[in-house]
């Protein structure tokens, strides 16, 4: 999402007026690392491996606020004023969801757990060509 708020604000997608921080005026922070944040994670928990259920969640969530949260939360407040379509807004944040869950199965495959006495220990598996083992022996 700061990537995307760096971008919005590059081609003018939309103009903060309200901030919290100094540098508020590119990203809003209260809804980059606060409401989008903690959305995503209770979305990953509750409907993680759930794939057709994570997609129809953030269908809905993301139509939802792109169309209302918007024009209640975000201009009604005067917080921000949007200077694109509501809908490309929803194909926007509806894309990154996909993009935020190959993320996470990615991780998941990269990390494994060390063994089943220590579920919540991790460990980083190397790719098998690695020249690190290698060294290691």
């Amino acid at each position: 999402m700061t990537i995307i708020f760096e971008i919005a604000y590059t081609y003018k997608w939309w103009t903060i007026h309200e901030r919290i921080v100094p540098w508020g005026y590119i990203i809003d922070v209260s809804f980059v690392y606060g409401l989008f944040a903690v959305g995503t994670v209770w979305i990953f928990y509750l409907t993680f491996r759930k794939f057709w259920i994570y997609v129809l969640t953030n269908l809905v969530i993301d139509a939802f606020f792109s169309f209302l949260g918007l024009h209640w939360l975000v201009e009604g407040m005067g917080v921000a004023t949007i200077h694109i379509a509501k809908w490309i807004i929803f194909v926007l944040f509806f894309s990154l969801s996909f993009v935020i869950y190959g993320y996470q199965v990615w991780q998941e495959k990269v990390f494994v757990p060390l063994s089943s006495n220590h579920l919540n220990e991790m460990s980083f598996r190397l790719p098998r060509h690695s020249k690190i083992k290698e060294k290691a022996k």
